[in-house]
């Protein structure tokens, strides 16, 4: 016969079986872990996602009016034109910018802000702006999204503004200018944008703040920048 089993002592009706304390602890322990983990995981994910695909930007001024509004909130794709690395700069270079982009840059005389414009010249272009009509290598550039506030050029020579150039961008940087052509501190008076200084391209309005009476402009949400 096989042999029997030594039989578990009886406990008292009520009497918590031993080590019953320490079971709950681990399983505490073990929900705080798993939360810990998935908080941890989240962040990790949004910090990747901020720092190579995606990030969200505000518009504090109005130099791209009318294209985008004071309080507009905007999505920038920085996977468009190459994946930066934080000490390594740009890695891999995806695609170029072209005229027309929107895009997001680092200030090249400040590099704590971030400035937002169209890109007017790419590297090789030749761009001269005469009595507010820019050309691009001799050629008037028709850019539907141009607005001008003041009417008028001012008197030749007075100001880069109406008046500028011909110069050629140089290779690896671009020349912007913001869509409010008369209220746009760009390209016309500090230069030209390095390629690895380019964020990302607008591509959305998610959210968007009237500037005066602080109420959602509903109709602009979702609205594709262009």
């Amino acid at each position: 016969m096989p042999p029997s089993l030594e039989p578990s002592p009886s406990l008292p009706v009520g009497a918590a079986m031993p080590g019953g304390e320490a079971t709950a602890a681990s399983r505490g322990k073990s929900v705080f872990r798993e939360y810990a983990e998935a908080v941890a995981i989240a962040l990790l994910l949004a910090l990747l996602i901020r720092t190579f695909v995606v990030q969200a930007f505000k518009i504090p001024s109005g130099s791209m009016l009318p294209t985008l509004q004071v309080g507009d909130q905007i999505l920038v794709n920085k996977f468009t034109y190459g994946v930066d690395l934080p000490v390594l700069r740009r890695v891999l270079s995806l695609n170029a910018p072209q005229r027309g982009d929107i895009i997001v840059f680092v200030y090249p005389a400040d590099p704590s802000k971030d400035f937002i414009k169209r890109v007017v010249g790419v590297g090789g272009d030749v761009v001269q702006i005469r009595r507010k009509h820019v050309y691009i290598n001799g050629v008037p550039w028709n850019d539907p999204h141009a607005y001008y506030s003041h009417g008028k050029a001012r008197a030749h020579g007075g100001t880069p503004r109406d008046d500028y150039g011909p110069v050629t961008v140089p290779p690896g940087h671009v020349f912007v200018m913001g869509d409010n052509r008369d209220r746009s501190y760009d390209s016309r008076f500090w230069g030209f944008v390095e390629l690895d200084q380019i964020k990302g391209k607008a591509f959305v309005i998610y959210w968007s703040w009237d500037g005066t009476e602080r109420w959602v402009r509903w109709d602009r949400l979702g609205q594709v920048i262009r």
